[in-house]
Parts: structure tokens; C-alpha cells; sequence
């Protein structure tokens, strides 16, 4: 197995893998991504988001996508872990594991100060996994997000009242 940097031929079967993992976390029909907006957010001029992919024996296994944060209080970036799939066939063989230790390495090689993400409360199998590496659950923070209709009345009327 080899953990290696995403590479423009990868698109197809990451965004194969977003779906799998869509499907998992009972959302099959809310991936939106394309191949070209994949490719061009991972690979175009100024890429703000970045992918690694597990290869096994020619055959992606599974990935993780990710992008900087930044940390007022540290003063530095960190990473912010979007994804981490594994295909159901190749799980228990230290896949999630080497691709989480991948990102570590990064962050601690660029003096960054976190790596972080989210995680469904009913996936119990990946908390789990996550706090037998010696991650900390955030309990005292709850993720909002204002998307569709909401994000586009809100940020409509604060144009509006800019004018």
C-alpha cells in the first residue's frame, strides 16, 4: 500500500469514493461535485483544497481531502480534514490510519497546529477509530451552517442592505 498525492487521473474514482461515502452516511443523492469541478478545485490554477489517495496494487482504496484552516489564537494554519474513506473491502488494514498519519506528518512538518474534522454522532466505528489515535472530541461546540435557501435569502438581503 502507498499513500501518495492525489494526481489528476484520480479524479474520477475520488469522486467515485465521495459518492461511496455519501451513500454511508445515508445522503446518496447529495453529492453535487462533478469530475471537472474536482479536478479544477484539486488541480487548477490556485487549488484551495487538496487529496491523497491510498493505492493498493494499482487501485485507489481510498483517499482523504483536505484544505488549510487558520487559528487566530495559535497563529498559524492547520489542516481540516473535508473526507476520509475507505472502500468497505479494504477496511482493517490500516488504510484510515496511514492516510490521517499522512496528514499529521504534513501538519507537523509545516509547523501547522491542528489537524480537525467532523463526524456523524451515530458513526460509532470511526469516533472509535478516531480516539484510539488519540483525537479529543470537540463536545463543547456544535457545527452551524447556513447553505440553499437560508445562505442565499441572508446573503441576498445583506447586498441589498449594502446598497
Amino acid at each position: 500500500m502507498q499513500i501518495r498525492p492525489a494526481r489528476r487521473e484520480d479524479v474520477p474514482v475520488i469522486l467515485e469514493l465521495i459518492h461511496d461515502l455519501a451513500i454511508y452516511e445515508k445522503e446518496p443523492h447529495a453529492v453535487k461535485n462533478t469530475v471537472e469541478a474536482l479536478e479544477k478545485n484539486l488541480f487548477g490554477e490556485h487549488p484551495a483544497v487538496f487529496a491523497h489517495v491510498a493505492e493498493d496494487r494499482g487501485q485507489v482504496q481510498g483517499f482523504a481531502l483536505w484544505f488549510l484552516n487558520y487559528s487566530t489564537w495559535e497563529g498559524v494554519h492547520g489542516i481540516y480534514l473535508e473526507d476520509l474513506y475507505v472502500r468497505p473491502g479494504a477496511r482493517g488494514r490500516g488504510i484510515g490510519k496511514a492516510l490521517l498519519r499522512t496528514l499529521a506528518e504534513t501538519a507537523v512538518d509545516r509547523g501547522y497546529a491542528r489537524v480537525e474534522w467532523c463526524v456523524l454522532n451515530w458513526n460509532e466505528p470511526s469516533i472509535g477509530f478516531y480516539r484510539s489515535l488519540g483525537a479529543v472530541a470537540q463536545d463543547d461546540w456544535t457545527t452551524f451552517r447556513l447553505t440553499g435557501d437560508a445562505l442565499a435569502s441572508f446573503g441576498a438581503s445583506s447586498l441589498e442592505e449594502a446598497r
